[in-house]
Order: structure tokens, then sequence, then C-alpha cells
């Protein structure tokens, strides 16, 4: 039994298990978010501009037994409502995961400018050069 026990917690505590489960969590808050952005946003949208299409009432009689086929097609329709709206969701969120990017960036490349020291000037590099040249000059001339 103690054995079990230490594989289940090398198993729960691996990473990936932690991922997948706030991957869950938080799927299933996105969730509720996506399927109100759909039922109170954009299914009236749409009902305005197609005049309110219900499919759900359609059906067919074979026999005895009733084949609803507009409650199947009005359920591809929400599905395909709610994939535009995620889809849509999806692209505003990666356009700001980018916008932020590019700004992280622009920091950094800023940081980066602000430490480089001032770059110097010939004429100072050519003073700077004579002076060595001097000094190496005196210590031949000590040393003879």
């Amino acid at each position: 039994m103690k054995k079990v026990l230490e594989e289940f917690k090398k198993f729960i505590s691996r990473g990936n298990v932690l991922d997948l489960a706030v991957g869950v969590i938080i799927g299933s808050a996105f969730s509720g978010i996506v399927t109100s952005l759909v039922n109170n946003i954009f299914t009236p949208l749409i009902g305005v501009v197609f005049g309110g299409v219900n499919f759900s009432h359609l059906s067919l009689k074979v026999g005895d037994a009733y084949i609803m086929y507009g409650a199947f097609l009005q359920t591809v329709f929400d599905f395909l409502i709610t994939a535009v709206c995620l889809f849509i969701v999806v692209k505003l969120v990666n356009k700001l995961n980018n916008d932020f990017q590019k700004m992280s960036k622009k920091d950094k490349k800023n940081e980066e400018v602000k430490v480089e020291a001032p770059k110097k000037s010939d004429d100072v590099l050519l003073l700077e050069e004579i002076r060595d040249l001097l000094k190496e000059n005196n210590k031949k001339k000590g040393n003879k």
C-alpha cells in the first residue's frame, strides 16, 4: 500500500498533471465566458440580422416517429456561432499578447541602449593614442 501511495504522489506531483488540472479548470471558467458571449451578445445580434431564425421546430414524420432534424441543424448553427466567437476571442488575446511582447522587447532595447557607454569622438581617440605613445616613449627612455 505504501508503494502505491508513493507512486501516486510521484504521479500527481509531475508538472504535466498539474498543468493539465489548471488547464481544465481555466477551460471550464472560460467556457462560461464564451457561452455568455454567444448567448447574450452574438445570438441576439444574429437573430436581428436573420430575423430570429430557429430551426429546432423542423421535423420529418416517418411512420409514428419524428426525425427532429431541425434540432440538429440548430445545434450545428449554435456550434458555428460559438466557434466564430471563440476564434474572435483567441485572435484578440493573441494580438494583445503580441503587443505586450513587442512592448517588452522595446523596453529591453531601451535598457540596453542606456547601459552602453557613450562613444568617443575621433579627436578624443587620437589624443588617447598620442598619450599612450608618449607614455610608451617615456618608458623606453627610462630603461636606457
